[in-house]
């Protein structure tokens, strides 16, 4: 096995890797106006955005979840692997060349790519092989098949439709003949093992790539083309591996997750063939599920790229106007009218409040699938069948109403104990009082029959009530002030938080409240708290000649004293040339697992500087994310004021703590020598303090 990787590599991919694209593949961002972009966080479940990103510095930070780190730290979690593998994952990405420290037997081990990167590849060639197969002649049946739904050479190109052919082990021997083997073949599901050795997975079957949000390949679906396969079931996808989770990918999202993050609007279908024939009508949000049902998982998925929105302390749920889109927000399923889409329907009902109040349903006219509806009726049907998609809830309650005869009594009451149970499973509590409303005015009975059948069947059921409506916080903290920079009211004018004074004191004061690692808020916490932030985000703001002249009995705050003694454990202050991710690296490194999530939250915290002072840290779009700087970068005027300020502070505080015990020691001591030469200290204390206001402040105070 390879030694360890080169120190200078590990920054090399360090340097290159950008935070904002690597994180943005999988997480809607919104800029915050800070530097810091927001989304909704990968690693735990939640309605309103708490994951923060900093580019400039190269470090990322939820304060729901307390996960947070640099770039390498955020692909150890998204891709459950260790640190190694997330350095090799990134340099293979980034076309980087890793070298290794010599192993025990003095020898230096090339870079041949982690378990993850290599099972990646291993698909990558399979895929390549599947669709160089397509136009054998023993794929006719195959190209018959997808000819038959109209899709023609260059369809089947755009969507990566190959062929697995027939023989016992074509794929196999391919793979091995590129330097992959057997073991790798079998954990990225493409093989198996049989009594006479490893085969083909995937054999005589139409093949689609199943690829996550950035593209790349995780596995396949296949489809049944001929009657003899031993393999009775019409479609198999890959197994689940150390790639493939069947309920966490989706079939098109790598195609349609720029339309979805733009229109704030996805398409759900049930096949591979409906997503081709969605996209080809103009629906580009199409995705599909791979062999299960819509689960919560997925719904994570499709909410961290179209996001909730909020409207100051009013949680914003339920379909939304999107500026220039015809069609409001909205997660569309195209369900089977039939009994199986019913109960598809019904399974949906699990999913969380907030998701459901936009879940729509697309049923067409007689059952048909998108890619039959295209066939039969052309492009304009399949628009129409999105744009005509009923509420998840009308759909589910109507579906069961509609198989009663109303116009008796007995219907009647056959319809509200058919419909009861549904509207009992809505969970937030002012939905289910309209829909109940809904429900009994369809029926046509009186609303007190149907309240007591809903409340009996929600006791039956236990169901735990929910409201979707609800305002959200995102931090734990008081105030929902961090929406205020998402709506950029910091920036300029009487707005500007350093020319208004009581704006800056209440950033200041948010910032104390919405941290997570103290709970205080006084103005000693918060000097500290904001020099600590300035330190770490823009350490060459800081003046070395004053730092070196704070000690511990500087800071009063635990977790600062601390911070202080890791930042000297880390060497001090960086040097000018330091790059930027290495000074956060080298810091949290120092700072060990206990200060991690400290110094990360500091790192994205806003400070309370004008726009124009935040270098490299406006609020752009995408796109313009300013990657970590190699170097650290030089301060705004701004900055080195503000910084300069805190740090007097600091020595302020620190000279009126050595005054007041000189002055308690003088007054226990009885007149003489000894209380003369103390008062000469405190003369000398006390002259130094007032030179350092008025060296920062530019007056003599007192």
């Amino acid at each position: 096995m390879a030694g360890m990787i080169k120190k200078e590599d590990v920054e090399k991919v360090r340097a290159s890797a950008d935070l904002y694209d690597i994180v943005s593949a999988s997480v809607s961002l919104k800029p915050s106006g800070t530097g810091t972009y927001v989304g909704l966080c990968p690693f735990h479940d939640e309605k309103t955005g708490s994951f923060n990103v900093r580019p400039a510095l190269g470090v990322w930070h939820c304060f729901g979840c307390g996960l947070g780190g640099d770039v390498f730290k955020f692909v150890e979690q998204q891709e459950n692997i260790d640190f190694r593998e997330a350095v090799q994952l990134l340099a293979d990405k980034y076309h980087i060349e890793l070298h290794y420290e010599n192993t025990g037997n003095g020898r230096a081990e090339g870079h041949s790519g982690s378990k993850r990167a290599r099972l990646l590849e291993a698909n990558e060639e399979a895929q390549r092989f599947f669709v160089s197969q397509i136009m054998t002649k023993e794929a006719l049946a195959a190209r018959k098949l997808l000819g038959g739904r109209t899709f023609s050479q260059a369809d089947c190109e755009r969507f990566g439709c190959g062929y697995a052919p027939q023989g016992w082990d074509n794929l196999v021997r391919h793979l091995a003949s590129k330097g992959f083997t057997q073991q790798e073949m079998l954990d990225a599901g493409l093989a198996r093992q049989g009594q006479r050795g490893v085969y083909d997975y995937f054999r005589g079957r139409v093949t689609w790539p199943i690829r996550d949000s950035t593209g790349r390949t995780l596995g396949f679906g296949a489809r049944k083309l001929y009657e003899d396969d031993t393999i009775a079931a019409k479609y198999i996808n890959t197994p689940d591996t150390a790639l493939y989770r069947k309920n966490q990918v989706l079939y098109g999202i790598d195609l349609a997750k720029k339309a979805i993050v733009k229109k704030r609007q996805v398409v759900i279908v049930e096949g591979y063939t409906d997503v081709m024939a969605m996209h080809l009508a103009g629906v580009d949000t199409a995705i599909a599920t791979c062999g299960t049902a819509f689960g919560a998982e997925h719904a994570k998925i499709v909410r961290r790229l179209i996001a909730d929105d909020s409207l100051g302390a009013v949680q914003l749920v339920g379909p939304l106007k999107v500026e220039g889109q015809p069609l409001s927000s909205r997660i569309v399923f195209t369900f089977d009218g039939d009994a199986a889409g019913q109960k598809a329907a019904l399974h949906a009902f699990g999913l969380d409040s907030a998701f459901l109040s936009q879940t729509f349903v697309a049923v067409a006219d007689d059952n048909l699938d998108p890619c039959d509806l295209r066939i039969e009726r052309g492009d304009e049907a399949v628009r129409s069948l999105v744009a005509n998609a009923k509420p998840l809830y009308d759909f589910v309650i109507d579906a069961a109403i509609g198989r009663f005869d109303t116009t008796y009594t007995t219907g009647q009451m056959g319809a509200v104990k058919a419909v009861a149970p549904l509207v009992a499973q809505i969970r937030d509590r002012s939905l289910l009082d309209i829909y109940t409303r809904k429900a009994t005015r369809r029926i046509g009975v009186d609303l007190d029959i149907m309240r007591r059948e809903v409340n009996t069947a929600r006791r039956r059921q236990h169901v735990r009530e929910d409201d979707a409506y609800a305002p959200r916080r995102r931090f734990g903290g008081a105030g929902g002030g961090s929406d205020a920079f998402a709506r950029g009211e910091e920036r300029g004018g009487a707005g500007d938080p350093y020319m208004n004074p009581a704006r800056r004191r209440e950033i200041e004061h948010r910032d104390a409240a919405e941290q997570t690692y103290f709970r205080i808020d006084d103005a000693v916490f918060i000097a500290e708290q904001q020099f600590m932030a300035m330190l770490i985000q823009v350490p060459r703001a800081v003046d070395h000649n004053w730092f070196e002249a704070l000690t511990l009995a500087n800071f009063m705050t635990p977790v600062f004293r601390t911070l202080y003694q890791a930042i000297a454990a880390a060497g001090g202050l960086p040097s000018n040339e330091t790059p930027q991710g290495l000074w956060m690296h080298n810091l949290t490194k120092a700072g060990g697992p206990m200060l991690e999530p400290v110094i990360n939250e500091l790192a994205v915290m806003p400070l309370p500087l004008p726009a124009e002072g935040r270098a490299g840290q406006g609020g752009g779009a995408g796109q313009d994310a300013p990657a970590a700087d190699a170097q650290l970068r030089a301060p705004s005027k701004a900055e080195l004021q503000y910084a300069n300020e805190l740090l007097a502070k600091l020595l302020d505080m620190g000279l009126m703590r050595r005054i007041g015990a000189a002055r308690r020691r003088m007054a226990m001591l009885p007149d003489g020598e000894e209380k003369i030469a103390l008062l000469g200290e405190i003369t000398k204390l006390e002259t130094s303090r007032k030179d350092l206001q008025a060296q920062v402040y530019g007056n003599n105070i007192g």
